[in-house]
């Protein structure tokens, strides 16, 4: 099952249905108005909206042409938004290039910080900032949850996962150090965050989808040119069950809590990585590029992103077909 949330009918939007192919949608007011209300009746609406579902993709009832461009993130606001670090290799490459190792503990207990959910960027929606914040895309994939009580070990976790997408989590690099500095996380370096057009059930992903991680490549393009495309369930050091069981440790997770992987990456040798030009399958960030720079030639080479800059995020499926749509933002200055 295809679900996605228009930009139409107050804040939150209206949740609709969506083919298979991504062509058609469908609005189900009669089962639930938004993505939120969806999630908090599960039980009830999923059938029912697995059978609106259905229905549309078959042709059985009509839909409305669908367009990425109208979309707000499935959710355009959730209660929580807490994004991990799942792949090591990210986490040790931001070490190595400031000379600091890598504690044991983190391969073992995930990183996890808690984002700024009150309000998230849609698919196409441009990201504004100042260039000299240090401007970064970060390509992740994200799941959403059902109600989980506290001390939810990974089964349980795993039954909870009503929702696979993707996420672009935006990243101020220049900001970072400064706010970590302080001892108490990111805050201002971490901006709103866009997500993929449409969310997906974990059954639409196949055999792609097994062990809590979905075994696909993360497809990246900046300005048009290749620029990453690493498996997302290759060197994922936690799987998603883990990740949700990591959140209930110490607190319940509400309906609508979405768990973000971190940035996808492949470990890689060679030159710079690799990049794909060298033969590699690339990133999924710029920090990672410039950390490869910088242990290699001393500094960094490649810039942040400068407004004009473009960058895509997509996933497609063992046929080619895309699955999420893709996310498409343009970086534009920030007017004082």
């Amino acid at each position: 099952m295809k679900l996605a949330t228009l930009k139409r009918g107050g804040r939150d939007g209206t949740l609709v249905v969506v083919s298979r192919d991504l062509t058609r949608c469908r609005a189900v007011p009669a089962i639930a108005r938004t993505l939120q209300a969806a999630l908090d009746d599960w039980e009830s609406c999923e059938p029912q909206l697995r059978q609106a579902f259905e229905a549309l993709d078959s042709g059985a009832i009509e839909g409305e042409p669908f367009d990425p461009a109208a979309c707000h993130s499935p959710l355009p606001r959730a209660y929580q938004w807490a994004d991990g670090s799942a792949y090591i290799n990210h986490v040790e490459l931001v070490r190595k290039a400031r000379g600091a190792e890598l504690p044991e503990s983190f391969y073992t207990d995930p990183l996890m910080y808690q984002g700024g959910s009150d309000g998230f960027l849609g698919p196409r929606d441009d990201i504004v900032a100042d260039e000299t914040w240090g401007i970064d895309f970060e390509a992740e994939v994200a799941v959403v949850t059902g109600d989980l009580p506290l001390g939810a070990g990974p089964d349980v976790a795993a039954g909870a996962i009503r929702l696979v997408m993707l996420v672009n989590d935006v990243s101020l690099r220049n900001l970072i150090p400064g706010e970590l500095a302080k001892g108490f996380g990111f805050f201002q370096s971490k901006p709103a965050s866009a997500f993929s057009p449409v969310a997906v059930t974990p059954d639409e992903l196949g055999e792609a989808w097994h062990g809590g991680k979905l075994h696909l490549p993360l497809e990246v393009t900046l300005n048009g040119q290749p620029f990453g495309k690493p498996n997302a369930g290759v060197d994922m050091t936690f799987s998603f069950p883990q990740l949700v069981a990591h959140i209930t440790r110490t607190r319940e997770a509400g309906a609508g809590t979405i768990v973000g992987s971190g940035t996808v990456s492949n470990k890689q040798g060679g030159l710079y990585g690799s990049s794909i030009a060298n033969g590699g399958v690339g990133y999924c960030c710029l920090a990672e590029v410039r950390m490869y720079e910088t242990i290699e030639q001393g500094k960094p080479v490649t810039p942040f992103m400068r407004p004009g800059d473009r960058v895509r995020i997509e996933m497609h499926d063992v046929a080619g077909r895309s699955i999420f749509g893709s996310i498409e933002q343009t970086v534009r200055g920030l007017t004082p």
